[in-house]
């Protein structure tokens, strides 16, 4: 037998449905709250369909943001092995069906369906360094996304106020830069302030950098704000404005440097993260993004499964006679795994930093293959590369 539950996943509470063997359910769906009582007795159920067949069945459910985590955490502390689908794979089984009804308990049983028709690799259990090292580069996903937002807000707020400035430092975003257009955010205030003046405060907020450097850039301040075409500002809200963009600037730039160095002291904590940036192109966060969603590479039986889960393999389009000569990738794995191996290859390829992947890129090239082909065929090669290194536990080896 070869038993399986679905778990539909809500806020708060799931859906379950077990089968003992394909087309063969076990009993009705229930209910379960998101408890320690309810998970007990969740647990006690797989154990009782364990009695039944002679064997732990695999648990099969659909990733929902962040309702699923007690759930998964739970089934980790157990050891019970899961199956974490991406939700694209199961709608499209859902909208295979011809009954157009969706509730909790049919979504269950579809999902058990799925697991018969598909074959799925078992989630196994991370270890808590890997699980924290996922959940700080998610969360760095997240504020670099917010301070991307802020950075486009303040320069809309900037082009009203004073457009001039962006020339003066190479690193607009810089402390320095900042501090200064927050403490002379006006042409005005600067032409009040002075050149003398200007030069206190860049060597105040920068005390690094010497005086001739503090010297040329109050110039360009002063010069900036003569070309400046907003003389004064007429509307008070837009230096409100500015200011608070400065600061939450600041404040982004601070998360975003704690989450880095956090990320890199738990990244060195784990083997792989040497293996992997052992490979030319790829950097601290790139090699802790990766290592934080490919896990134990025990759980890949075969490099194709590595390249599945990235959503890099080719989909396939054939009827009858017909078979389709272009085929996009599937997309339907980890989309930060995806962009972070994106990363590695463009790095990589980059005035020839990774010799081994340049030449497969232009090799790829020569055979007249598109630049985005090759680059996703790159990124299929590093995916082999990452199997065999982790697997054999080796540093990669860039000769030519």
């Amino acid at each position: 037998m070869n038993p399986v539950v679905g778990l539909d996943v809500a806020k708060g509470e799931s859906q379950v449905q077990a089968f003992l063997d394909k087309s063969k359910p076990y009993g009705k769906s229930f209910s379960m709250r998101h408890t320690s009582e309810d998970l007990d007795h969740f647990i006690g159920f797989l154990k009782e369909i364990e009695e039944v067949t002679g064997q732990m069945p695999m648990v099969i459910l659909e990733s929902t943001g962040h309702y699923h985590s007690p759930v998964v955490q739970y089934m980790e502390e157990h050891g019970i092995l899961y199956i974490l689908l991406n939700p694209i794979i199961s709608y499209q089984a859902k909208k295979s069906s011809l009954r157009k009804v969706k509730t909790d308990a049919i979504d269950a049983y579809q999902l058990c369906v799925l697991y018969y028709k598909e074959d799925f690799e078992p989630h196994r259990n991370r270890g808590i360094q890997l699980l924290n090292l996922r959940n700080l580069s998610s969360q760095q996903e997240i504020v670099t996304n917010m301070y991307v937002e802020a950075k486009l807000h303040f320069h809309t707020i900037l082009d009203q106020v004073f457009p001039e400035y962006r020339k003066v430092f190479g690193d607009l975003y810089s402390k320095v830069s900042l501090l200064m257009l927050k403490e002379y955010p006006t042409s005005e205030s600067i032409l009040t302030a002075g050149e003398s003046k200007l030069v206190g405060s860049v060597m105040e907020f920068c005390p690094s950098r010497s005086g001739q450097w503090a010297r040329e850039k109050a110039k360009k301040i002063m010069d900036s704000a003569s070309r400046n075409p907003f003389k004064k500002v007429v509307y008070e809200s837009h230096l409100i404005n500015l200011r608070m963009y400065i600061e939450l600037l600041f404040h982004y730039q601070g998360h975003l440097s704690d989450l880095e160095d956090r990320i890199v002291t738990l990244a060195n904590e784990v083997e792989e993260y040497k293996i992997i940036q052992s490979i030319p192109g790829i950097g601290e966060k790139i090699a802790a993004t990766i290592i934080s969603e490919i896990g134990e590479i025990d759980r890949f039986n075969h490099p194709k499964k590595l390249v599945a889960f990235a959503g890099v393999d080719p989909s396939v389009h054939s009827s009858g006679k017909f078979t389709a000569t272009i085929n996009r990738i599937t997309k339907r794995g980890s989309s930060r795994l995806r962009h972070s191996l994106y990363l590695a290859v463009l790095c990589g390829i980059r005035s020839s930093r990774n010799k081994k992947l340049k030449e497969f890129y232009d090799k790829k090239k020569s055979e007249g293959k598109p630049a985005k082909v090759a680059i996703v065929a790159c990124i299929n090669k590093l995916l082999h590369w990452i199997y065999a290194l982790l697997k054999r536990k080796e540093e990669f080896l860039d000769l030519g």
